[in-house]
């Protein structure tokens, strides 16, 4: 039975390729499960919710977007897959960093931005990413997320005819944002390089990029370990490498370097501001809010205009019980920035901690369609439970529910909470075993995050194929504490054999101690 369901396995996954699809970039052939049409697809929708995980988008001054928008699309004109759809933006979010979704939708943080020299090291870092999209790598990626699951999972996508099954889904925007292998980085080094040459900049300048990030990781400069260090990580011989690369085109090619400092400049003078953000950030980890206040002070000084200063501002005063003040801010961050979910989320959660649902729940919904997080879901599910919304409760707590921490914990709770009287089985397991007296022993065990009571397991003795013995009911006594086992002793018996696995045991019958709270 294992062999043939090994066969049929393999023959899902073979059945899923018709060739080997051919590199856009390299021309070389390479596996790949994700065709070009499904990466298209995944980008466009995970690229929305990838921006709002990693800051939103930054909107202080416009002119940042549509420059850096002008040297992509540049770029994109001239590389092998100019058919992509192809969308670049730039990330309010300190982190030094850039990402590719498949399909071409790509990101730069300006705490990158800052880093940069000029429009030829702008293009170097576009351009290594336009490379990720076109040769195809987080196909490649995922490709090898298929493959080590391949068996039950890659059965189950290909009956379905979704040869990517669920793994879009749980990866997530995240997953594109980590580390490519070592091939692929030097792959969108070289091309990169490539694209640059073709669209009219100087070469040298991604040699120029490469140094500027050795230098800065052997600084240890605060978020880059993180940030790009971990999904690019710069060494001396992708510097080398780069530079050897370069020689091998004819000398000159645009820097710009007057027009970066220019359309920067915004950017540049507001650095101070976010600064101060960042160390009010570790000041509010470090339970230091009156800290954090003094340093937002002085961000909010120098650029009233960003709300996620007076979001900050928010926690800092509800951590000292200022909850009129918390309100005030968040109200402040919603209106300077109604497009981003933390801020609609912060408010949400204040309302609801205070009581106020009918408010809580409008912002909560609109941090969740911005972006679905855990904790909004958890909350929204709360809210319809209170509601008795059933239905819609259990579909925030099941969102919820797959998160780790607290938050996940008490999505379980609630969820189990409201499935147990109708799906005791799905929580609570039973088996049999022949005891020393020779009459069975019903094992039971809660696998649920809450304590359950009044348990009662049918049992049922097949006695041939088409015959059985009578219902035989057993009830636990007291309370089933979560995670718990008891085995419990029947009066079934003795056994005239060793074989307690004809008895068919079902849990018909369970309630949950108390209401989750």
């Amino acid at each position: 039975m294992i062999r043939f369901v090994h066969y049929l396995a393999l023959a899902a996954l073979m059945s899923l390729v018709s060739s080997c699809s051919v590199n856009p970039v390299t021309g070389k052939n390479q596996f790949s499960l994700v065709s070009a049409g499904q990466e298209v697809a995944i980008g466009a929708q995970q690229y929305a919710p990838g921006q709002q995980s990693q800051g939103g988008r930054y909107y202080i001054d416009p002119e940042v977007q549509i420059y850096v928008r002008e040297v992509g699309q540049k770029l994109a004109k001239v590389s092998d897959r100019t058919g992509l759809p192809y969308e670049f933006v730039v990330l309010n979010n300190s982190v030094p960093n850039a990402w590719a979704l498949p399909g071409g939708k790509i990101a730069i943080n300006r705490g990158l931005l800052v880093h940069l020299q000029d429009e030829s090291q702008l293009a170097a870092v576009l351009s290594h990413e336009i490379v990720h999209a076109a040769a195809r790598h987080g196909a490649s990626q995922m490709t090898r997320g298929m493959l080590t699951g391949i068996g039950v999972q890659v059965l189950g996508a290909a009956t379905n005819n979704n040869p990517l099954g669920g793994l879009a889904a749980q990866l997530g925007s995240a997953a594109w944002m980590s580390r490519y292998g070592r091939s692929a980085e030097l792959e969108s080094d070289a091309y990169g390089m490539e694209y640059m040459v073709r669209a009219g900049y100087d070469p040298y300048g991604a040699v120029a990029l490469q140094e500027k990030f050795v230098e800065l990781s052997k600084g240890r400069q605060a978020g880059f370990a993180s940030g790009l260090f971990a999904s690019h990580p710069p060494s001396q011989a992708r510097v080398t490498a780069n530079l050897a690369r370069a020689k091998t085109f004819p000398a000159g090619g645009l820097k710009n370097r007057d027009l970066f400092t220019r359309k920067m400049a915004r950017l540049k003078k507001d650095q101070p501001a976010y600064q101060a953000q960042d160390k009010a950030m570790k000041a509010l980890n470090n339970k230091a809010p009156r800290e954090a206040l003094s340093l937002l002070d002085t961000a909010v000084k120098l650029q009233p205009r960003d709300g996620s200063f007076w979001e900050l501002r928010g926690h800092a005063w509800a951590m000292l019980n200022e909850q009129t003040k918390a309100t005030q801010a968040f109200t402040a961050a919603i209106s300077k920035n109604p497009d981003y979910f933390s801020h609609h989320l912060a408010r949400g959660v204040q309302h609801y901690q205070q009581g106020k649902m009918a408010i809580a729940q409008r912002d909560l919904k609109k941090s969740y369609d911005l972006l679905p997080t855990p904790q909004s879901s958890l909350y929204l599910g709360n809210i319809a439970a209170s509601n008795n919304a059933k239905a819609k409760a259990l579909t925030y707590y099941r969102q919820a529910a797959g998160a780790s921490g607290e938050i996940g914990q008490q999505a379980k709770a609630k969820l189990a909470a409201l499935e147990i009287s109708e799906a005791p089985n799905k929580y609570i397991t039973t088996a049999t075993s022949r005891g020393s007296n020779g009459n069975l022993i019903l094992h039971v065990q809660n696998r649920s995050a809450i304590d359950i009571i009044n348990v009662v397991v049918q049992i049922n003795e097949l006695i041939s194929p088409l015959a059985s013995g009578p219902l035989i009911y057993a009830e636990v006594p007291g309370t089933l504490k979560a995670g718990r086992q008891i085995a419990i002793k029947t009066s079934i018996g003795p056994l005239t054999d060793d074989n307690p696995r004809r008895f068919q045991t079902t849990v018909i019958k369970a309630r949950p101690a108390a209401t989750a709270q």
